[in-house]
């Protein structure tokens, strides 16, 4: 199995990032995000052998919850558990009890992935993305409400 380390993202990681995402290449508005995560201290990356090979940005912005607005691995290296380490990282950075994300209803693969680490579907917004609802999901890390 491969070993992953993760790690907060820095400006330097922007290169790595923006070979592999090919959104980010693409899309000018999705590469400022990007560079905002990383500025703003919310973007982490995966790295095997001190080469980035995924990231994630995660916030408590979701109405005040944890929120991970976006996971990305390199195509060529998911299903490799580096998506599910980077998800069991923000469970464990997570300051509230529950924690947030979503995925378009055409991402079989995430949705594969958010029901195997336990989260469950809390709703549907249609709309973001022409005829590709995007499904938000739920995972409550704590029961005790703390």
């Amino acid at each position: 199995m491969t070993r992953f380390a993760i790690r907060q993202a820095t400006g330097s990681d922007l290169d790595s990032i923006f070979t592999f995402d090919h959104l980010a290449r693409e899309d000018a508005r999705h590469r400022a995000f990007v560079e905002r995560s990383v500025r703003a201290g919310h973007c982490f990356v995966v790295e095997t052998r001190d080469q980035v090979i995924g990231y994630g940005v995660f916030e408590h912005s979701f109405y005040q919850h944890g929120f991970v607005s976006m996971l990305y691995i390199a195509p060529d290296l998911r299903r490799q558990g580096a998506g599910s380490m980077l998800m069991r990282h923000f469970e464990s950075i997570c300051q509230t009890d529950r924690l947030f994300t979503s995925t378009n209803l055409s991402n079989l693969p995430t949705q594969s992935l958010l029901a195997k680490l336990g989260y469950t579907l809390s709703g549907v917004i249609h709309h973001l993305d022409r005829n590709d609802p995007e499904l938000v999901y739920v995972k409550f890390l704590r029961q005790d409400g703390s």
